[in-house]
Parts: structure tokens; C-alpha cells; sequence
């Protein structure tokens, strides 16, 4: 008992020191607790300074560390999931420019007049004969030229030729099927969109056109509203086109064929769709391996 009640009289003696000088740090509190006895009698209570306080630390760290352990090996698990199911989107979207390929250089058919028909028919060739409406020409812009091979060898990539212009769209009256509708002559160059730049390239009387039928498009995000005052459009909005030239909400891409000298240049269809499932295969596979 005078052991302890030495033991208490210094740590008393101790704290008492430390109250009065606030800038000892807790680090020394520490110090001078930790020595003393694991249990003493206060008041009628039994307190436990030590061992239990260790107990449940110890017992924290074997939670902390299962847990870590499930985590770990949830890694590769998670990472080789990812890999196998960019995979199969890779096989998907490879299906999918294969269809839209083949539907762009299939044999044209005659353009159905029935609106739910041409629903089902976007990037199906057509065929239509009739004669160009130069005076209400719209110009969707800014454009890069569509060179087929190129972006099929950089799919995926994000870049640009660096070259702009502006796709010419022209009403143009079926004079077999006796109504009007828009065709994308194709791409002019920003010092080629005023019509009196191109006169050899507008052309006149009846002629036949094969173009891919489109649809029309929402406003993706960030892109600016179709202005229609000025005559500066962004995207497809067939029911504002149509009720600017009075054509059908009808409109075709026309085809690399269709392209005259000093004129828009056709074939301006993006079918290559972006692929770079391969590209998030080899990452999820690679750090699956790693882990």
C-alpha cells in the first residue's frame, strides 16, 4: 500500500506541474499515465486502466485487418469482371459498324412515303429523282469532311483534320413521288458555304440522287442550339428545317457519287462509330494481373 500511495503522490505531484505549464505537450501526459498501476480503487469503483483499452485496440486491428484482406482480393475479382464485360461491348459496337456499313453500301431503294417505314430505315440507301431548290439552301456547321478510311484506322481516337467548313442541305422536290424533302449535298470548306462562291457546283434540272436516310437528332449536350435566323444549324432538327424550306421531315444523306466539280462533296455519313472497348480491356486485364 505504501508503494501505491507513493506511486499516486508523484503522479499527482506530476500532473499538478503539468497544469501548470500548458505548453508540456500530451505526448508527456501519456508518458506519465501509462505508469500507472492497470487498476485502483476510486470512490467504490473499480476502474481498469490498461488492459481492456489494448484488448479492444487489438481486437479493432483484426477487423481492420479482414477487412483489408476482403478488399484486396475484391481488387482483381472486380478488375477481371470489368475487362470480360468490355469485351462483350466490344463485340456489341463491332456488330454494330458492320450493320451500318452494310446498310450504307446496300443496293438504294425506292424512298417509302410512309413516315413510320422511314422510322425503322436510318442508314438504309434510297433512291430519289427530282430537282434541287438552290434559293433555300440551310448549312450545318462547323463541319470536318467524312474520309471513310481514315476514321476507320483511328477509331476511338479523338482528333480532328483541322479543317472546317459547313454541310450544305438543300430542299429537293421528288417529282416521281410529288413532294419535297432535304438532302445533305455534302461538305463545303468555310470559304466555299456562300452559293455564289460554288455557281458551277449548283446544279440544275432533273437529276437522280442515292443518299443513306437520317433522322432527326437531339441536341447533344454542350452543342449550341440551331439558330435559325441566321441560318447556322448544329444539328438535325427535321421539324424546324422542314418549317423553314416547306419540305417533308424527310432528310437523306447523299452519297460520295452524288458530288459535283466546285460543288459540295457527298458521302458525308459517320457510320464509324468509337471503339475503345479493346483499349479498356487491356487496362482491367493488365492491373487484374497486377494485383
Amino acid at each position: 500500500m505504501s508503494a501505491l500511495k507513493l506511486v499516486l503522490a508523484y503522479s499527482t505531484k506530476v500532473l499538478t506541474t503539468l497544469k501548470q505549464k500548458p505548453h508540456v505537450t500530451s505526448i508527456q501526459r501519456t508518458f506519465v499515465l501509462t505508469r500507472l498501476p492497470l487498476s485502483k480503487r476510486a470512490e467504490g469503483k473499480f476502474i481498469t486502466f490498461g488492459r481492456q483499452s489494448s484488448s479492444t485496440a487489438a481486437g479493432a486491428e483484426k477487423v481492420e485487418d479482414s477487412f483489408f484482406k476482403w478488399f484486396l482480393l475484391l481488387i482483381p475479382v472486380t478488375t477481371f469482371g470489368l475487362g470480360t464485360w468490355q469485351m462483350k461491348r466490344r463485340q456489341w459496337k463491332l456488330q454494330l459498324i458492320d450493320e451500318l456499313t452494310r446498310l450504307t453500301t446496300a443496293e438504294p431503294i425506292p424512298l417509302p412515303l410512309d413516315p413510320n417505314e422511314l422510322k425503322s430505315l436510318e442508314y438504309r440507301r434510297v433512291r430519289v429523282r427530282g430537282r434541287f431548290d438552290h434559293s433555300h439552301e440551310l448549312y450545318v456547321l462547323p463541319r470536318s469532311p467524312v474520309d471513310p478510311e481514315k476514321e476507320a484506322r483511328e477509331a476511338g481516337q479523338l482528333g480532328s483534320s483541322g479543317e472546317t467548313g459547313a454541310n450544305v442541305i438543300t430542299p429537293f422536290h421528288c417529282t416521281d413521288l410529288g413532294i419535297t424533302i432535304l438532302v445533305n449535298r455534302g461538305y463545303v470548306p468555310r470559304q466555299k458555304i456562300r452559293p455564289e462562291t460554288r455557281m458551277k457546283g449548283q446544279v440544275e434540272g432533273e437529276v437522280e440522287v442515292v443518299g443513306v436516310v437520317r433522322l432527326t437528332e437531339q441536341r447533344k449536350p454542350f452543342v449550341p442550339n440551331n439558330d435559325v435566323e441566321k441560318n447556322r444549324w448544329h444539328y438535325r432538327d427535321l421539324e424546324a428545317m422542314g418549317g423553314v424550306t416547306g419540305a417533308q421531315p424527310v432528310f437523306i444523306d447523299a452519297d460520295y457519287r452524288s458530288t459535283t466539280p466546285g460543288g459540295p462533296i457527298g458521302g458525308q455519313t459517320r457510320v464509324t462509330l468509337r471503339n475503345e472497348h479493346l483499349q479498356y480491356v487491356v487496362t482491367w486485364w493488365v492491373g487484374h494481373k497486377i494485383t
